[in-house]
């Protein structure tokens, strides 16, 4: 009942019936805010009517949107927002519509509204909200204002819109001429980009194919070349391009940076050969000058010996040192070896006298005259040599006795050196070399002894006053030495009573201290001091009794184990490997050397002598490692020959990288040269070897772009053919040019791509093939249906004489072909003498059997007897001799012209398949 109240007391405009609420909104008044959102409330009314009438009442398209914007769009709505903001309803100002239509966010209200606004500015307004480029083509071609038809046409930027903007811009030449312009500038601009972009590949490829050549004398300009060229192309490169530029540049500055490397490692290690030969040649020059001073000097001291002997072992050492980095000239080696063997028989000589220097001195000290001749001849003292102090005084006495008189000159020449002695021991005792004065002190008096008595006596003067000189000088030395003697036995003493020290450091400080009481001489020497120093050393030397024995065991033992290497080393010196390893006898040299410090002491009195023995041997082992070492270089360097022939040969790129590789494991097999020299070798090998395997690689690819060549050039190829048709089957010419290019090209590079254009190439031929063929049989099916008229009149013809007529001959056409007009004789005949029924009707089933056939039609189940008779007749038929398709169909088509008489039902029975049969023969496949 309430319900019922309030439909009957509610207003018109909320009543239930859509007339109703239709009427109401006449009576509503838009200037009334209730009634307004009455008037909104009712424009999105379910019914249709109300709504549309509604939305005539309202006339703010501001409140519309809003309205829409919050209870959604309806199709009246729509229509009343398009009338409002393009003019055609309402009395709302241009410029209020131009503002709403500029922030209006649906673009299909705002193409209405670019179509259909009353003003050319509000078209362009709405035309600025379009952003979709179908949308602007459809303004530019339908739009009714030519400002606004350019302006789209303006914003229409893509190749396919320019492209539809021709097609359909008829009704304004101006939008379509300028979207021809700029189609045509477009594509210009896309040419001109392939054109830049062709030109920036073409100078890539350069590039990438100079990153992998080998350097030779023009790669630097080349390559500069090529970069100034790059630098002047006006385009900018893509980000592959620009990648794919910096990669191949920094190949080139690679291989140019490694050709500098190798130029700069070649100019070192030549000067560090030549720095090698000049301080071979300065050291072998230093020991020829002292052996030649030896040879001219007026005698040999043994300061001179113990002075050569240093200077050789620090030459050798040095020598050594230099031939591990580079082998010796011969001419250099040979006077090494010259100056060695001059060291060595001076060194011998002074071993001889050293070994009768204590006899000589008997004799000497007995004036055994006979004894001392046969001592000194023994000696067998060079000739060349000056004699030693020892030797001179023997001479002396020998040539005294025998009664010799001096010749003048030889006593001048004995003045002489007397004189000079004299002035040396002066110096000796300006300096206060109390021994050095001692010794030459004693050689002068028995020198000036030797003097004739008319010459001794300022000689002997002199001596007298020099000889006051050192005796001052050892009372001196004596007063000095006192307190030192003192010091000396108190700590000698202290050394003897310390029981915490071990024997090595107590044999140390013995032995030092005995060398400085030694080194005191006979300097304030008395009885009571040498007696306690002699004491004390006494004690110790007891209390090292068993040290030291144990000592001379090991020195004993030290010795054996060296004489024992001494003796392999030998052997293997006697016996060399005529392949040995360089590296292998560096090894044994080391360690023999190593073995040999470790071996030490040895006893004092065979130290020398072995150590010779090691010193030649180790002299001897170091020239085999050398010529070995000389060996290996030079095989290397014929190695580095063959590299160098096998990189400018001729032979293919692969085949010498396998040479290369060859060339590379003799190299590992053939050991190591002298190491300064073995490693410029190696870096020349290497260079080699790299420059043989960057031409495989460069020659790799350009295999690879010839292969992508003839890839594209075949793939151009299929593309090409692939569009062409044929349209006459006498159109062969493209198909034979095509097969003779693809001949060309093969055979194609192994691969999935390769595989697959094949597929596609015989595919595609094949296809052309089957074409032309049809086009055959279409052509001579069509020749067929020129002559059908002419079949026309023999069916007549046979109908009337089945009728009962008079057979009747038909006229041959005027350019009918002979074989048609032989079939055209034969079908006259058989109408005035015709064969059975049955047997014509036999005819032409196998007539339409045979066409079927040939069409590929198997379709009829039974026909499959007399087709399977028809396939083995044809196999008899064509043995030999294979023919194609269309002679087979010229063959049954006149032999179907042959046939008669036909009567009109037979006819009627099958001419509807036989031209069913014709028709899928003549079916072209499609392009």
């Amino acid at each position: 009942m309430s319900g019922l109240l309030r439909r009957l007391f509610a207003p018109r405009w909320q009543h239930p019936d859509p007339e109703v609420r239709r009427q109401a909104i006449a009576r509503l008044d838009p200037a009334h805010a209730s009634q307004l959102a009455h008037l909104e409330r009712l424009a999105t009314d379910a019914d249709p009517g109300v709504r549309r009438e509604a939305l005539a009442r309202l006339e703010d398209p501001q409140r519309l949107l809003a309205l829409r914007q919050q209870r959604g769009e309806t199709p009246e709505l729509r229509e009343r927002l398009a009338g409002l903001l393009s003019g055609r309803a309402g009395e709302l100002d241009l410029p209020a519509r131009i503002a709403l239509v500029e922030a209006l966010d649906d673009t299909a209200l705002a193409e209405r509204i670019a179509l259909e606004g009353d003003n050319q500015q509000l078209r362009l307004a709405a035309l600025a909200r379009l952003d979709d480029e179908d949308m602007l083509i459809r303004q530019a071609c339908e739009n009714g204002i030519a400002a606004v038809r350019q302006a789209a046409a303006a914003r229409v930027e893509s190749e396919a819109g320019l492209q539809r903007l021709i097609q359909g811009a008829r009704r304004d030449r101006q939008v379509m001429r300028q979207a021809r312009e700029r189609l045509q500038r477009r594509r210009a601009d896309a040419a001109s980009l392939a054109e830049a972009r062709e030109r920036r590949e073409a100078l890539l490829g350069k590039l990438e194919t100079l990153g992998h050549a080998t350097w030779e004398p023009m790669f630097g300009a080349r390559f500069r070349h090529l970069m100034r060229e790059w630098a002047s192309l006006s385009d900018l490169p893509d980000a592959e391009q620009e990648r794919r530029y910096q990669e191949a540049c920094l190949r080139c500055r690679k291989t140019l940076s490694d050709h500098e490397a190798h130029e700069q490692a070649q100019d070192a290690a030549e000067r560090r050969r030549e720095d090698a030969d000049q301080a071979r040649e300065a050291l072998i020059d230093a020991l020829e000058e002292s052996l030649d001073g030896l040879h001219h000097g007026e005698r040999l001291a043994d300061q001179d010996i113990a002075s050569l002997r240093a200077q050789k072992q620090l030459l050798a050492t040095r020598w050594q040192a230099l031939s591990e980095q580079h082998l010796a000239d011969e001419a250099l080696r040979q006077r090494y070896d010259a100056a060695l063997a001059d060291f060595a028989r001076i060194v011998e000589a002074r071993e001889r006298l050293d070994e009768r220097a204590e006899a000589i001195e008997h004799a000497l000290r007995d004036g055994d005259d006979e004894r001392l001749a046969e001592l000194v001849e023994g000696c067998d003292w060079p000739d060349d040599l000056p004699p030693s102090p020892l030797l001179q005084r023997a001479g002396w006495r020998l040539a005294d006795e025998a009664g010799d008189e001096a010749e003048p000159d030889d006593l001048e020449a004995r003045l002489t050196r007397v004189g000079d002695d004299l002035d040396r021991l002066q110096r000796l005792l300006d300096n206060g070399a109390f021994k050095g004065a001692n010794r030459l002190h004693q050689s002068l008096r028995q020198q000036v002894d030797h003097l004739p008595e008319a010459r001794r006596g300022e000689p002997a003067a002199r001596l007298k006053r020099l000889g006051a000189r050192l005796a001052e000088l050892r009372d001196w030395r004596g007063f000095v030495a006192g307190p030192k003697r003192t010091q000396l036995c108190e700590a000698i003493q202290a050394l003897a009573e310390d029981e915490e020290l071990d024997d090595a450091e107590l044999d140390r400080r013995h032995r030092r201290l005995v060398k400085e009481w030694r080194d005191l001489g006979d300097a304030a020497a008395n009885r009571e001091q040498s007696t306690a120093f002699r004491a004390a050393s006494d004690r110790i030397h007891e209390r090292l009794r068993e040290w030291r024995t144990h000592q001379d065991r090991q020195r004993q033992a030290n010795l054996t184990a060296r004489q024992t290497l001494c003796d392999q080393l030998e052997h293997l010196l006697d016996q060399p490997a005529a392949a040995a390893d360089p590296d292998a006898l560096r090894e044994i040299r080391d360690r023999a050397r190593q073995q040999w410090r470790r071996l030490s002491p040895v006893p004092r009195a065979e130290s020398e002598a072995i150590g010779r023995r090691f010193g030649r041997i180790r002299h001897a082992l170091q020239a085999l490692i050398e010529k070995r070492a000389g060996e290996i270089a030079e095989a290397k360097r014929g190695l580095i020959e063959e590299a160098r022939r096998l990189r400018d040969g001729d032979q293919p790129p692969k085949r010498r990288a396998e040479q290369a590789k060859a060339l590379q494991r003799r190299w590992r097999e053939l050991g190591r040269a002298p190491k300064g020299e073995e490693q410029a070798l190696w870096r020349d090998f290497r260079h080699l070897c790299d420059e043989i395997f960057a031409q495989r690689d460069a020659d790799r690819s350009d295999q690879a772009q010839r292969n992508r060549a003839r890839l594209d050039a075949m793939q151009a190829l299929i593309d090409r053919l692939d569009a062409w048709q044929p349209v006459r089957s006498d159109d062969t010419v493209p198909l034979d040019e095509a097969l003779q290019e693809a001949a060309a090209l093969e055979p194609l590079p192994a691969g999935r791509r390769g595989e697959g254009m094949r597929r596609r190439w015989s595919g595609i031929v094949r296809a052309r093939r089957d074409r032309l063929s049809r086009l055959a049989l279409a052509e001579v099916v069509e020749r067929w249906r020129r002559a059908r008229p002419l079949l026309e009149a023999h069916l007549e013809a046979d109908a009337a004489a089945q009728d009962g007529d008079d057979a009747r001959e038909v006229p041959a056409p005027d350019e009918l072909p002979a074989a048609l007009r032989k079939a055209h004789d034969t079908r006259n005949a058989a109408r005035r003498d015709p064969p059975p029924a049955a047997e014509v009707e036999e005819r032409l089933a196998r007539l339409r059997v045979h066409l079927a056939l040939l069409a590929g039609d198997t379709s009829h189940r039974q026909d499959d007897p007399l087709r399977l008779a028809i396939q083995v007749e044809r196999l008899n038929e064509t043995l030999g001799h294979t023919p194609s398709r269309v002679e087979e169909l010229r063959g049954v088509l006149i032999e179907l012209l042959a046939t008669g008489p036909v009567s009109p039902t037979l006819w009627e029975r099958e001419v509807g398949e036989l031209d069913h049969t014709l028709e899928s023969l003549t079916r072209l496949p499609p392009p």
